[in-house]
């Protein structure tokens, strides 16, 4: 299976937060008994700000007390502090993070979602191996971002890039959206202005509305709902890591002839004006990386 096949079968598998639906909550059963309770000891070496879930600012996209257990939960399975088939007791979770049962049983629906837990009846909730997890899931896009695997997130988005952009720069080519067109030329100009003024910021936000119009212009539904992953994998890792990484004429340059391949209809110049683009840093440093040995 093709490496693009790979990603777009497991971005399908996406799915939203969300609150559990009618006779969802049994699914989380609390024990009778503490026989099969997490210890107090399995939660000491966490970090102490994750006591108490209303202590600690989050910028998890759900939001109160449900939101934010999420957010931590993920964040402790994400980096190891729960590893793999570690057993995951709700009366536990609700007593070290004073929070309700529901809201405890509300946030492992979300978890399981995105294929961090599974709950099967007699055996409880369990913490599923790296290899289940919705890589491309928002959420475990940041918690991994910020966390121990942060080298590994920033490699695999560039290859998931360097697969899917210059794709979508050839496709685009074919499609003669004249507005479209024009706003991508817009934001060349806008990134121009921006390194001219030293605004990094603004440079930034253009480029990242540059490659997302482009993915939209290749007219691929599928490549579509790629860009918004992408685009918040790069929010959270750092942003691009090319010459938009650090604002200089010649990423100004690599875009403007992505434009102009664009205006003629040259599906081959802009996918190689794209591959080029991501390929080499302006110091001339390779980001994508040569074939691994497996």
């Amino acid at each position: 299976m093709s490496t693009l096949a790979h990603t777009m079968m497991t971005a399908a598998r996406s799915a939203d937060s969300g609150l559990a639906g009618p006779g969802e909550l049994d699914r989380y059963p609390f024990p009778e008994s503490a026989a099969d309770r997490v210890g107090a000891s399995a939660w000491d070496s966490t970090d102490h700000e994750l006591g108490r879930v209303g202590r600690r600012p989050t910028g998890n996209r759900g939001r109160g007390l449900h939101g934010q257990l999420v957010q931590q939960l993920g964040q402790m399975i994400v980096s190891g502090d729960l590893g793999a088939d570690r057993p995951l007791v709700p009366e536990e979770i609700g007593q070290r993070f004073e929070v309700s049962r529901t809201v405890v049983r509300e946030s492992l629906r979300v978890l399981e979602a995105k294929g961090l837990v599974s709950a099967r009846p007699n055996v409880g909730t369990r913490v599923r191996p790296v290899s289940d997890w919705n890589l491309l899931d928002p959420d475990i896009i940041e918690w991994r971002a910020f966390g121990p695997q942060r080298d590994d997130q920033r490699r695999e988005l560039n290859e998931l890039r360097w697969t899917i952009e210059p794709l979508a720069a050839r496709l685009a080519a074919g499609h003669g959206r004249e507005d479209v067109q024009q706003r991508l030329a817009d934001m060349v100009e806008i990134m121009g202005h921006a390194l001219s003024q030293g605004d990094a910021i603004t440079f930034s936000r253009a480029d990242a509305e540059f490659h997302s119009l482009l993915i939209q212009l290749a007219g691929n539904r599928m490549l579509e709902h790629l860009s918004g992953i992408v685009s918040s994998a790069l929010q959270v890792s750092g942003g691009p890591v090319t010459g938009c990484d650090r604002p200089n004429e010649t990423a100004i340059g690599h875009h403007a002839r992505i434009v102009d391949a664009l205006a003629a209809g040259d599906g081959t110049g802009a996918e190689a004006a794209m591959r080029h683009l991501l390929t080499v840093h302006p110091e001339g440093e390779r980001v994508v990386p040569a074939p691994r040995e497996h």
